[in-house]
């Protein structure tokens, strides 16, 4: 990473709540570059892959004008006569077997979904309000011109860009990609993400607790989050409060990978090694940003690799990596998305705060006798309450601007769901 990161935070803190999101973000994504390369995949591993180049249609889809439905391919202009005009059946057509012939006047050719419309043919007759005779159809009446049938190039037209770069491929871009009779799509690589926890309080889930320890919960937290973004994560374990061995451990990591992730240890307290030792080896700056909970976060780089350091309180440690270091990942991994997946929904609670900071809540939906969603707040809202993440439905964004949520008010919702999609 060649930015600065001083630039960073200069002149857009706050002395009272810190800086704030719209500000870290919009610097992300003015000041950073994606740090991956491309290569190009086939469509069976493309799936949750960022698009390094556009999308191009190179044909119509569909290809071709095709029946809407099983019916009698005829010429509009046959049935403006008779009350139930009879034409003469010439063939039949079905998705894959076309009719090679032409219709004429007072013909009709019997179509199935999906078969391409035979030349001469402008519309469909669906076949219940038909009547078949022999070799004549009896047609019912009020067929217009165009009636049940898919035009050529509706969906898609040849030449226009279908999924532009910067895209993370869905499972609906990829199925798109695959009628457009694509193989194999220029993606950007797999960002290479080492994941750390830190402190000397930390262990591994199911090893023997002492006074004061904890198992490590926010390891297994920021491998899904970041598995769910497309990245290639190298869990590394815990460090423990040793300056050595830390500073040993991230320059090993960042020679080998694209970003640096940890929790833990960005605070000012004198066993805060991790901040230390960036600053040695490359630049880290730690500020509050203006956002509850989760204020301190470090971003830097240690030996030319981006650094993003979060809190150790599990939901504080969720919301930072939601709020700003979801950005980061993306932008370094070559996306184009926005801020993480949300929808408004009426409020059903009343809620202060301070001006200038934007607030993270622990979300319930609710919904009424007719069906109709709210958000209501859940109980627990502690910094370390993971508990409550795990029981609650995602979180209320209450945005910087705003001092006061009142019932029915709407507001920003992220479900648990959307960041995992």
């Amino acid at each position: 990473m060649q930015t600065d990161c001083r630039r960073f935070w200069n002149g857009v803190e706050s002395a009272d709540v810190g800086m704030t999101i719209r500000a870290a973000t919009q610097f992300v994504q003015t000041q950073f570059a994606p740090t991956v390369g491309i290569e190009s995949v086939p469509l069976a591993a493309a799936r949750n892959r960022v698009l390094a180049a556009n999308l191009v249609a190179a044909v119509d889809l569909p290809p071709h004008d095709s029946a809407a439905m099983d019916g009698f391919a005829v010429r509009s202009a046959d049935l403006s006569g008779a009350a139930t005009p009879r034409l003469r059946l010439i063939g039949r057509a079905a998705a894959g077997h076309p009719f090679y012939g032409t219709i004429g006047d007072g013909q009709a050719v019997h179509i199935l979904t999906g078969a391409p419309l035979p030349p001469g043919a402008d519309a469909v007759v669906m076949q219940e309000i038909c009547g078949v005779e022999g070799d004549a159809v009896a047609i019912g009446a009020g067929v217009r011109p165009g009636a049940n049938f898919r035009r050529r190039g509706e969906d898609v037209r040849a030449g226009s860009v279908v999924a532009a770069a910067g895209r993370r491929l869905r499972p609906q871009d990829v199925a798109l990609a695959a009628a457009l009779g694509v193989r194999e799509l220029i993606v950007f690589n797999r960002l290479r993400v080492a994941l750390f926890s830190t402190g000397d309080e930390v262990r591994e889930p199911g090893s023997p607790l002492h006074a004061g320890e904890i198992w490590d919960a926010n390891r297994w937290l920021f491998r899904s989050l970041l598995e769910a973004l497309g990245c290639d994560v190298s869990d590394l374990g815990i460090l423990a409060d040793d300056l050595r061995r830390i500073e040993g451990a991230l320059s090993d990591a960042a020679h080998e990978h694209d970003l640096i992730v940890t929790s833990g240890g960005v605070s000012v307290g004198s066993e805060d090694h991790v901040t230390s030792v960036i600053r040695r080896r490359g630049y880290l700056e730690t500020r509050r940003l203006a956002i509850k909970p989760g204020k301190p976060v470090g971003l830097g780089d240690i030996d030319d690799c981006p650094i993003l350091a979060l809190p150790g309180n599990p939901v504080a440690a969720a919301v930072s990596f939601i709020a700003f270091g979801r950005a980061v990942v993306l932008r370094l991994a070559g996306s184009a998305e926005d801020g993480p997946p949300s929808f408004r929904l009426p409020a059903a609670f009343g809620y202060r705060k301070k001006p200038g900071r934007r607030d993270y809540l622990l979300g319930l939906v609710e919904r009424d006798g007719s069906g109709i969603s709210s958000i209501g707040l859940f109980e627990k809202q502690g910094a370390a309450m993971l508990s409550a993440i795990t029981q609650a439905d995602g979180f209320v964004a209450v945005d910087d601007e705003i001092e006061h949520v009142r019932p029915g008010d709407l507001v920003d919702f992220i479900p648990h769901e959307s960041l995992l999609a």
